[in-house]
């Protein structure tokens, strides 16, 4: 991209923040009169002219003011997503609902999807935080009946796998109860990676049962993704790029498809550092449903241990100055909670 005069970037993230306020094509008598600029209309008409030749701007008709392009949206985030701040205000409150709620995984997160929609009038979609490698905690093993036994596998994090073991011959309560005490005496706190690169174990039972449990731990790792909340919705749905039937079931698309929405979270936030945010735009070329909106998104947790990811979707003319401060605070927020957690464990 060519680069932008001072008045040029001015003009630009002038008619940005106008448009996204009031959804109406920007034109330059409305600049005149909102902001007083000390510059003639000609002026700034030839400025907004070179502004669209370079990409930044468009003019949906020939008599109508310009719009912002998705590479004009880029140009106002890559400006402000430093600096946007949260109000104090707003961040005590949010603190202060954080605080009044229990120490309860679900109630956080229904928590935060209903602040993150309520104070950027989008949609929030949290994903509930998960082991990035399970990390073993306890292990129980009850004899049942023959040779079947019940191993309960608790991980940190609070994950439970229950299993029907079947043993080549029948085992009593006695050494099974001995076998779990020294396995949880050996496997304290290990992740699965360390676990599976233990030395055979000299007794068949206790390398039998450590073999089943790195499996369903590695299991566990794999599959979790973590529970998916979402509010707001009707939030999108009133903005009037999605007044078309269309484009409305365009946008609800990604929420019907829960496997394509857990996909855009994960290929968006792989790589990025724990508060880190990816705003998407347009869908980027990748998400077709995507080509009216734009998503804030964040990681949260604790690295290495248990992670999620957070977000809010809306019109690719949302607020950026409200909600990319408060999708970093609410991370922010949620990352505390679980490394207290993990640490309470």
């Amino acid at each position: 991209m060519i680069e932008l005069t001072e008045r040029q970037k001015n003009l630009l993230l002038l008619i940005i923040r106008d448009y996204i306020e009031s959804a109406q094509p920007i034109g330059s008598k409305r600049l005149m009169e909102h902001y007083r600029l000390d510059f003639s209309p000609a002026t700034i008409r030839n400025e907004m002219s070179a502004l669209t030749e370079m990409g930044y701007l468009r003019q949906p008709h020939t008599s109508a003011g310009r719009v912002p392009t998705e590479d004009g949206y880029r140009y106002f985030v890559s400006q402000m997503m430093h600096n946007a701040e949260l109000p104090a205000s707003v961040q005590h409150t949010i603190s202060h609902q954080f605080h009044q709620s229990r120490a309860d995984v679900d109630q956080w997160m229904t928590l935060a999807a209903s602040i993150l929609a309520h104070q950027s009038q989008g949609v929030s979609v949290i994903t509930a935080p998960h082991s990035e490698q399970a990390r073993y905690k306890h292990v129980e093993l009850i004899s049942t009946q023959g040779r079947q036994v019940l191993m309960v596998l608790v991980m940190a994090g609070g994950e439970v796998s229950q299993q029907i073991l079947t043993l080549a011959e029948p085992v009593t309560q006695d050494r099974l109860s001995q076998t779990a005490a020294r396995l949880n005496a050996l496997l304290a706190a290990l992740a699965v990676d360390a676990i599976s690169a233990l030395p055979a174990r000299p007794d068949a039972l206790d390398q039998d049962i450590l073999t089943l449990i790195a499996q369903e731990m590695r299991r566990a790792t794999s599959s979790a993704s973590g529970e998916i909340y979402t509010d707001g919705l009707t939030n999108v749905l009133s903005e009037p790029e999605f007044a078309e039937a269309d484009e409305a079931r365009r946008a609800l698309k990604i929420f019907e498809e829960r496997s394509t929405l857990q996909d855009l979270l994960a290929r968006t936030t792989t790589n990025s550092n724990i508060g880190g945010l990816q705003v998407i735009i347009g869908g980027e070329g990748e998400w077709e449903e995507l080509r009216q909106c734009s998503m804030v998104i964040a990681r949260y947790g604790v690295p290495g241990m248990a992670t999620g990811t957070l977000g809010v979707l809306g019109p690719m003319r949302m607020s950026y100055t409200k909600t990319i401060p408060t999708v970093r605070y609410v991370a922010g927020i949620l990352s505390d909670l679980v490394n207290d957690r993990i640490a309470g464990e």
